[in-house]
């Protein structure tokens, strides 16, 4: 459905042998999708008449993010904006994913915020994964992100015992809403949980309006552009890239369900994003879903210290004192910085293709290059690549410091896969995009860039290329589209200096959003009542009588 996660139950044809455990999984569907039992709603202070500081004290959230870097790094953020507010948050992952953020927790702990990890043992082996494979990056092909997903379900019950375990008691969940199994637990502690989207707003629209009417079933090619309908903004979209986040087999249909009834059982959907930057898309998500909708981002921007910047997500390949002195000695607003995500992979041909168009653009240029393969590092160094780029390019092999990268006053541009974490990391730091989506929502999100926000240049990719297919599509982008949308993009010329104009005003609104009074901090502080709130109610589990369970 979004992210990371949503094209991993796309590729299910490999997995029919382990049907019997994701059988099992569906079959618990009936108490997942069981509400908490409505209330009549009490009379609520303004936001701004919030007693923050007395209530949040005594809270407990639980965060359960998915295994995806892109689902991860705003979830600890959400945590850090959690604690400020005085509460107790537990994260719950596996032992991999923890390692990533310790460093970063460990300075809040340090700055007295109580944020805590709570480890599960996951069972790769158990579902035929290697040893280790806690994360969708670290799995080579898509065809075994399903498996990821089994493995997960798994973790339901030993989640279940820990959290009752702890002191104090948990009051409210906060799920991947790709995880439906977590509305289980919250039914059994008998309290709130809220569902976590990866995108912004317009992207889950969107999504929403293809999976629930038949505009992609008049639609004969893949190819064939259409415009999805019922929206005020005219957005066009192939089949295949408004389809490529849930190909419709049967157990892809069976998982989307699921979680399409775990999310109506839920009381109140996060959304990493800001109410100015689209207000009609959050309206209409709260109507469509029929519950609350708080948009409580670009919660990146809660990060203040330089390492917790450098460090989101992972060290960084680069010491960000090594990263900053090469970005001090650029032009303001002169270069251009391409990053493709933490999944996307390029074949070989790809990546020459990037490099040369890059070199063509005489661009000044910050690389990131995250699966190199042997091959590509031939090349480098028979072409002498970086010797010829030295005055004006720099490579980072691995991650890069992205958020840090992206707010110096040197960047001029982002090459982006349009995943939602970097466009709203992009829109927060003011700086235009070429967008050059992958897979899953990225190609909606790449509309919203472009066509509504007016803020980015397509490179020309049409065709979703998932994890693992990239040596069969070869080169998706030439270097000649690859140079003509970075000149356009930085062009000074009237057309770019508005999109130039655009970004700087959205970054501007990015920040007041997050600002004390603003209206991303107000509705963290709408969110928390809410949840006091329906904690005093007398809330209830379901009868089981009127359970009914399928078959």
């Amino acid at each position: 459905m979004h992210g990371y996660g949503c094209d991993a139950w796309t590729n299910t044809v490999h997995i029919h042998n382990k049907r019997c455990m994701l059988k099992h999984a569906l079959h618990k569907i009936s108490i997942y999708n069981t509400p908490l039992k409505p209330h009549k709603e009490p009379t609520k202070l303004p936001p701004s008449e919030y007693p923050m500081a007395s209530l949040h004290t005594d809270l407990h959230f639980v965060l359960f993010p998915l295994m995806a870097q892109g689902h991860m790094i705003p979830m600890v953020d959400i945590a850090r904006l959690l604690a400020e507010c005085g509460s107790t948050v537990t994260i719950v992952t596996t032992p991999v994913n923890a390692n990533r953020f310790k460093p970063v927790i460990a300075r809040a702990v340090e700055d007295k915020l109580k944020i805590q990890f709570l480890e599960l043992q996951f069972p790769s082996t158990e579902v035929g994964l290697p040893e280790g494979c806690e994360n969708f990056d670290l799995i080579p092909s898509a065809q075994l992100f399903p498996k990821l997903f089994i493995a997960a379900n798994m973790l339901e019950e030993p989640a279940e015992n820990k959290l009752r375990g702890l002191t104090p008691a948990p009051s409210c969940i906060i799920s991947d809403n790709l995880f439906p199994w977590t509305n289980e637990i919250a039914r059994k502690l008998n309290i709130p949980r809220l569902v976590f989207h990866g995108p912004g707003c317009f992207t889950f629209l969107c999504i929403h309006i293809a999976m629930n009417t038949n505009v992609l079933d008049e639609i004969v090619s893949d190819s064939e552009y259409f415009v999805l309908p019922s929206l005020p903004d005219r957005v066009e979209l192939t089949k295949v890239q408004a389809s490529s986040w849930g190909r419709k087999d049967k157990e892809t249909a069976a998982y989307f369900e699921t979680i399409r009834k775990a999310e109506e059982a839920a009381n109140g959907i996060v959304v990493n994003s800001f109410q100015e930057l689209e207000p009609y898309y959050a309206e209409e998500l709260a109507k469509v879903k029929d519950k609350k909708v708080w948009c409580i981002g670009p919660v990146s921007l809660c990060n203040k210290n330089l390492l917790d910047i450098a460090e989101r997500g992972s060290k960084g390949a680069i010491s960000e004192h090594d990263c900053l002195k090469w970005l001090d000695s650029r032009e303001p607003e002169s270069v251009i910085f391409v990053c493709l995500g933490s999944l996307a992979r390029l074949s070989t041909e790809q990546n020459i293709e990037l490099g040369l168009g890059l070199e063509s653009s005489k661009k000044p240029f910050l690389w990131c290059i995250r699966h190199a393969t042997e091959e590509l590092e031939r090349w480098l160094i028979e072409e002498e690549y970086e010797e010829r780029v030295k005055d004006r390019g720099l490579i980072i092999r691995g991650w890069a410091p992205q958020v840090l990268i992206l707010s110096h006053r040197a960047v001029g541009g982002f090459v982006t896969h349009c995943g939602w974490n970097s466009t709203l990391e992009g829109i927060s730091a003011g700086v235009p995009m070429v967008t050059w989506p992958h897979f899953a929502d990225q190609f909606i999100n790449e509309r919203f860039i472009v066509d509504v926000l007016k803020t980015g240049v397509k490179i020309g990719a049409e065709v979703p290329v998932m994890v693992g297919e990239q040596d069969k599509f070869g080169v998706v982008v030439n270097k000649e589209d690859i140079k003509r949308s970075v000149e356009d993009l930085l062009d000074k010329g009237e057309e770019g200096e508005a999109r130039r104009k655009r970004s700087r005003e959205l970054g501007e609104m990015a920040k007041k959003a997050m600002e004390d009074g603003g209206s991303s901090h107000l509705n963290m502080r709408s969110m928390i009542q809410d949840v006091v709130e329906m904690l005093g109610k007398n809330i209830t589990p379901p009868n089981q009588d009127s359970i009914v369970q399928e078959s």
